[in-house]
């Protein structure tokens, strides 16, 4: 949306605007089941709502959600605790970001529940459900071979089997892709290995921002780029909202079961090939953008797991059972993140949810709330009268600094000498 949006919140300020950022960014999302004393139990029964059980007073947020300490958002969302990241620009390194703040969510969710545990005598755990990777691209619905729909659905057909290695498990059921306006989210089941989980991050990356630089979303793009097509291939409809998803009858055989490494599937072009090999040829196209997004050592790993010289969760008999209590240990392992800095938008984040009262301009204020993702509204301390700023408008207000002029030097007089 164009800055209209943004001046109309601003002279009509009980009103909602959902405005979007100039720039593409990413967001990740996971679900989680709660389980107290082994059994599953909605939180919204439990608890009411988030403000009830963190501890700290939270930012609220558009709708039922609430601004976690963290720098993400929380809510229950239909028997699931949900958390989910700010959005972080795409750049190099977004990938590590964007991972790092989830699982900076989910160490502060574990937390609280331990704490709220410890007062009832019970214990409470997070069992994984699903995982949401949402990508923004900017110029949606130009033209009719150029849209989120049709880009979903040219994704549909490149991202499930790689996806499928990086993110399931073998009591999955789905791999999907949604169209959501100027937006694509990728579903997937819930991954508690923090590595792989950033392999599935820039993979995922990586063909989006490759994807969105082809000249049309048609399907003769797969075979432009040489990209294997299973036979047969028959998308389902996806479980919630628009988009498409492989479930466990989609091509034939049940991935989530069957021999990763055995040549069960049948290409249109006569070979029958493994889903490893699969993958590996659908990794080619894609390499530069994932190694731009991410970084060198996250392609290897994508590779690697690709070639079968690192693990894929499917290759386990049965689901880890670190599904069943997420965030109780978080293991990098030897694949551990370099240590990237504070993206624009988080270091503005993280000054609105200390709520400290912000120098904005020649004016000071406090916050109120998140608008959706990319405002803040905002009441100015001495009027009380009510803003709105987008997160760019922050950056730019945040580090705006008065620089004053120096004033000139006296210069000494110099000593005379004595004769």
């Amino acid at each position: 949306m164009k800055n209209s949006g943004r001046d109309l919140g601003r002279l009509f300020p009980g009103t909602e605007f959902h405005v979007s950022p100039p720039r593409a960014v990413i967001g990740l999302e996971a679900e989680f089941n709660l389980l107290i004393d082994g059994r599953k139990r909605r939180p919204e029964k439990v608890f009411g709502d988030p403000s009830r059980l963190v501890r700290q007073r939270m930012i609220p947020r558009t709708g039922r959600s609430f601004q976690l300490p963290a720098g993400g958002a929380i809510y229950f969302d239909t028997g699931v605790i949900e958390v989910a990241t700010p959005i972080v620009e795409l750049e190099r390194g977004c990938c590590q970001r964007a991972t790092r703040l989830l699982w900076e969510q989910i160490r502060y969710l574990r937390a609280e529940l331990d704490h709220w545990g410890k007062r009832h005598g019970c214990q409470c755990r997070l069992q994984g459900f699903s995982a949401h990777y949402n990508f923004s691209f900017l110029g949606a619905g130009k033209s009719k071979d150029r849209n989120a729909a049709k880009l979903a659905y040219l994704l549909a057909h490149i991202l499930p089997v790689p996806v499928l290695l990086l993110a399931a498990n073998r009591e999955s059921s789905a791999v999907g892709v949604r169209p959501r306006k100027t937006r694509v989210e990728v579903t997937a089941d819930f991954t508690p290995d923090p590595a792989l989980m950033l392999a599935t991050c820039a993979f995922v990356a990586g063909v989006v921002e490759t994807v969105l630089r082809w000249e049309s979303f048609g399907l003769r793009q797969l075979n432009r780029n040489r990209l294997p097509r299973i036979t047969p291939y028959r998308l389902r409809k996806h479980s919630s909202r628009r988009g498409w998803r492989i479930t466990r009858d989609s091509l034939g055989t049940n991935p989530f079961l069957a021999d990763i490494n055995a040549p069960l599937w049948e290409l249109r072009d006569g070979r029958a090939v493994s889903l490893r090999a699969i993958a590996v040829d659908s990794l080619k196209p894609f390499r530069h953008e994932i190694r731009r997004l991410g970084d060198l050592i996250t392609l290897q790993h994508i590779a690697a797991v690709f070639a079968g010289d690192a693990r894929s969760l499917l290759d386990f008999p049965k689901r880890p059972e670190s599904y069943d209590d997420v965030g109780r240990v978080i293991d990098w392992g030897r694949r551990r993140t370099r240590h990237w800095s504070r993206s624009r938008y988080e270091k503005v984040i993280h000054r609105v949810i200390a709520r400290e009262p912000m120098r904005l301009g020649k004016k000071r204020y406090r916050v109120e709330r998140m608008n959706g993702w990319y405002q803040v509204d905002f009441r100015e301390i001495g009027t009380g009268k009510r803003r709105t700023f987008n997160l760019d408008e922050l950056v730019r207000l945040s580090a705006a600094k008065k620089v004053l002029p120096s004033a000139p030097r006296k210069r000494k007089a110099p000593k005379k000498r004595r004769a």
